[in-house]
């Protein structure tokens, strides 16, 4: 496991670079955000904003969604995987939206997983994002991540993954973490092309060194 200064450098070293990681969902308000995530799940981001690039010209409110039949929303969630369940998802998201929160988001972690379609991870994500909550959400990239470079162990579950982080991070840090966290997994340590032999942090990376040794890393420059 990495000690606390190892952890830093780590953080750091992810820092230097992707100094501008962000979420790269597009939305424009908290509520176009749990729609956008929750159309994410085993989804690409890249994909997700290509369908509410004009799913969110055809809808603004919790009400929009529910003015149109199932089938209708269905076909315009049509590309996304588990559209058909997504879609129900949305709807009822709306209907409790308006009858339990005035067709407002809610701020509190808690009642954001009350939410149909809206995990731990996903809202999260909603108030670190969209209300500069401390969070730390836990993709398969924070996940990835945390158990190759020996942050979290590899036995651990999601959620231990969050609390492991939580406790290891400082709180002021934990969003721009996990921004980090996604970026490095995203583009730099990927779950089957990891660029290990360009790696600043392979010199502290067990499961780094062990691909290194056994050859099964394929050249950085081919990826």
């Amino acid at each position: 496991m990495l000690n606390k200064n190892q952890i830093r450098e780590a953080l750091d070293t992810m820092g230097e670079l992707f100094p501008d990681a962000h979420c790269e969902l597009n939305h424009s308000n908290p509520f176009e955000l749990v729609i956008a995530v929750a159309l994410s799940a085993q989804c690409t981001d890249v994909l997700v904003n290509k369908v509410t690039k004009k799913l969110f010209e055809k809808y603004k409110t919790p009400e929009d969604y529910l003015s149109v039949s199932i089938e209708e929303l269905q076909n315009d969630i049509r590309s996304i995987g588990l559209y058909r369940n997504k879609a129900k998802n949305i709807q009822k998201l709306c209907t409790l939206l308006l009858e339990e929160y005035r067709g407002v988001v809610p701020k509190d972690r808690d009642e954001l997983t009350k939410l149909p379609g809206v995990g731990r991870k996903t809202a999260n994500v909603v108030v670190s994002v969209a209300f500069g909550v401390p969070a730390i959400a836990v993709d398969t990239h924070v996940e990835r991540v945390s158990k190759r470079l020996a942050i979290c162990k590899w036995k651990d579950s999601v959620l231990e993954v969050e609390k492991t982080l939580m406790r290891k991070v400082p709180q002021e840090e934990w969003s721009l973490t996990h921004h980090r966290l996604i970026f490095f997994g995203r583009y730099h340590c990927k779950a089957q092309a990891p660029k290990c032999t360009e790696c600043p942090l392979l010199h502290m990376c067990r499961e780094g060194q062990k691909r290194m040794k056994k050859g099964t890393v394929r050249n950085a420059a081919i990826d």
